[in-house]
């Protein structure tokens, strides 16, 4: 992007959702280091008990940017996230950052995560801990060890496969991409990143990764063995059952639903009546056939076969058009650089998924939103 387009970000509406629980100690110099380019902040109190609340309402006093909500009962991540992206929404943003109250994210970021999203390059944009080998020593063995292993599996589950780290917690959206999600299937818990993938996934949206620094140093990880365990793989079984039904058999049937339709069957088929079989003669202590052994072999070896396919054409069908409505900086000139060389964004043309209106509402009419009347707003609220 160009120098003037750089320029030219200054003039969006850029807002930042920072879920805060229990974050007292290191709220006010998050609150005091996000860049004056934001031109929101949503601090959403997750029923915290100490003194969060108080703190962020005490810089809503001086930072005029600043509204606070608060939940009367802990949602958990995911839950504050949703309550920030309504807020936002309805202040009028344009793009979305979540920022974590904890002083985690490298706040210098914020420009990279919304350059390819100001213009429309991608829906999505998310950090990548994984690009700096250097700054990844400060980040604790266990919490590594298990990005690593979920990664993998969150991958599967999302069908976003060229996202090395995407339990990242450091992300921005496009407003009008967001509105597509169904913000009250999205999960509440520390599932949140996964599952805005998984749908977005649905919807088409490009997500694009930027490296950033894992700062760690000295931080006792939350990310407990157990939990993840217990959790996390019913959830990510779940959601990629999900992903797979809809995809191939509800919004479209195509090849791959084919080898789906093929592979589980003979695979799973096989295994159960091989297995059976196999019970069978050892405890009459028979030999078994060769048709007995040969057949539920067969079937295992069609089966994966047919799912090897399934997951090559998988793999080959990540979003790569974006579902924006096109460049926020119409007025700026961008190279073919930024554009992928090709000619005008092919959704330049189409009406806006948000329609336009007043970039800026007054922020004492946004402070006065009640969190529960707008935690499922209307339609309207788009229309205004």
């Amino acid at each position: 992007m160009t120098i003037s387009a750089r320029s030219a970000l200054h003039n969006l509406h850029v807002a930042a959702v920072v879920p805060a629980y229990n974050v007292a100690d290191e709220l006010p110099e998050v609150l005091r280091s996000i860049p004056d380019s934001i031109r929101t902040i949503v601090v959403v109190d997750d029923a915290s008990k100490d003194g969060t609340a108080a703190l962020a309402q005490h810089r809503a006093t001086i930072d005029h940017r600043v509204i606070v909500m608060r939940h009367a009962e802990n949602l958990g991540v995911g839950g504050a996230m949703v309550t920030g992206f309504r807020t936002a929404i309805d202040a009028g943003a344009d793009i979305i950052v979540k920022i974590d109250g904890d002083g985690q994210m490298p706040l210098w970021l914020v420009p990279q995560l919304v350059e390819p999203l100001a213009n429309g390059t991608a829906d999505y944009t998310k950090g990548n801990r994984f690009r700096d080998f250097q700054a990844l020593r400060q980040m604790p063995l266990v919490r590594r060890a298990g990005n690593v292993m979920l990664g993998f599996l969150a991958k599967a589950a999302t069908g976003y496969w060229q996202c090395f780290d995407p339990t990242n917690g450091f992300i921005a959206v496009r407003a009008d991409v967001l509105s597509q999600v169904p913000l009250k299937k999205i999960d509440p818990t520390y599932f949140f990143e996964t599952s805005m993938l998984a749908h977005l996934y649905l919807i088409g949206a490009v997500v694009k990764e930027v490296p950033m620094p894992a700062r760690y140093a000295g931080e006792h990880s939350s990310l407990r063995i157990g939990r993840v365990l217990r959790q996390f793989p019913l959830r990510l079984l779940a959601a990629l059952a999900r992903r797979l039904a809809l995809k191939n058999f509800i919004y479209d049937f195509n090849l791959e639903s084919i080898h789906l339709a093929a592979g589980l069957p003979l695979f799973l088929g096989g295994v159960l009546f091989g297995a059976w079989k196999w019970f069978w003669y050892a405890e009459h202590e028979l030999a078994a056939p060769t048709g007995t052994v040969v057949l539920p072999a067969l079937a295992i070896m069609l089966g994966v076969q047919f799912l090897v396919s399934a997951a090559m054409l998988d793999l080959q069908g990540v979003p790569r058009e974006p579902v924006n409505s096109g460049s926020l900086l119409p007025d700026v000139a961008l190279d073919e650089g930024a554009r992928g060389g090709r000619e005008p964004f092919p959704r330049e043309a189409e009406p806006p998924l948000v329609k336009e209106r007043a970039r800026v509402r007054r922020i004492e009419e946004a402070r006065g939103i009640d969190v529960v009347k707008h935690l499922a707003p209307e339609h309207d609220e788009f229309e205004k």
